[in-house]
């Protein structure tokens, strides 16, 4: 048999488990489950041994960014005073295929006298794990997708997808939404570009490329040849935005006016450009920037009077990760 058959007959097989345990899976035990997590004050703590273990380190991830607070017990460091981190109000999501693993069934044992709630996912329902939970979610399988049938492999990834749907679940009922995970993800992607505004993009260590509508163009060629941000706003008497002067306004003006220094920098300027406020989306500025018929690379930001407070550039957008 080749490579990929053998590849296929255990996904394959995984996939079967998990259509087989859904049936297994008893609606009031998740009723109660969601229950008890979404009333409870406190956090979640997962555990297991072994590979359950490592997928009770992950659930508590994913617990921990969709809304519920949760974190990882070893089994046994639990029985070694770590048993303290555990308070009134916390909630136990113990993991386990046989339910007799030693350190397990003396860890739950504790936790009973100290009063916590249990549920358990289970892969055997009775099991010394299973008589000392409050709720017992299914997760057996009739064998494990390996060829000696040793391996966890199809069993922990049926508690995987079940603890995972329990997330899932109490994500939704919880209301979380984008832009609450955008706070506990700020450096992924979804962070980026929910939180990032424009106001942390602007350059302001370099002076504001500012000049009044009475200056020249010598005058407006001194202001844009300093910041080097590839513009210069133009503003009137009272300090408000009124045009915007880019280089390929410049290049435009050499081409119409012969005495190009002699004019004054109203008549190269593009009038009412676009512009964006400060506390705005950086995502909104790039969008703002690139689907118009003719993108931009810079825009003008201002304040809630329509007074420049930078200049934002395209550049600027794309290094952030957008």
């Amino acid at each position: 048999m080749k490579a990929f058959e053998l590849f296929d007959k255990s996904y394959r097989m995984q996939m079967n488990e998990l259509a087989q345990n859904i049936a297994l899976v008893q609606r009031e035990s998740i009723d109660r489950a969601i229950e008890i997590m979404l009333s409870s004050r406190g956090k979640l703590i997962c555990s297991g041994m072994g590979k359950s273990g490592l997928i009770a380190q992950k659930l508590a991830a994913t617990f921990s960014s969709t809304g519920t607070p949760a974190f990882f017990l070893h089994p046994g460091e639990s029985l070694h005073g770590d048993l303290g981190v555990i308070q009134k109000d916390d909630v136990i999501l113990v993991l386990a295929k046989s339910g007799e693993s030693e350190e397990v069934i003396l860890m739950l044992q504790a936790i009973r006298k100290m009063g916590n709630q249990i549920i358990a996912i289970l892969g055997k329902a009775d099991s010394a794990a299973g008589r000392l939970s409050d709720v017992i979610i299914a997760a057996s399988v009739t064998r494990e997708a390996d060829p000696l049938n040793l391996a966890p492999t199809a069993s922990s990834t049926v508690s995987l997808v079940v603890g995972d749907a329990l997330a899932s679940a109490l994500c939704e009922l919880r209301g979380f939404k984008q832009e609450n995970f955008a706070l506990l993800h700020p450096a992924g992607q979804l962070g980026k570009r929910l939180l990032l505004k424009v106001e942390d993009l602007l350059i302001t260590d370099r002076g504001q490329p500012i000049v009044k509508e009475t200056a020249t163009i010598s005058e407006l060629l001194e202001v844009e040849s300093k910041p080097n941000l590839g513009g210069v706003m133009v503003v009137d008497s009272t300090g408000k935005l009124i045009g915007l002067v880019t280089d390929g306004d410049i290049r435009r003006g050499l081409t119409r006016f012969k005495d190009f220094l002699n004019h004054k920098t109203v008549e190269i300027m593009t009038q009412n450009p676009s512009r964006i406020s400060a506390g705005s989306s950086a995502l909104a500025a790039l969008e703002m920037m690139e689907n118009r018929p003719s993108p931009v690379s810079v825009l003008p930001v201002v304040d809630a009077e329509n007074k420049p407070v930078g200049l934002l550039r395209l550049h600027d957008l794309l290094r952030s990760g957008l």
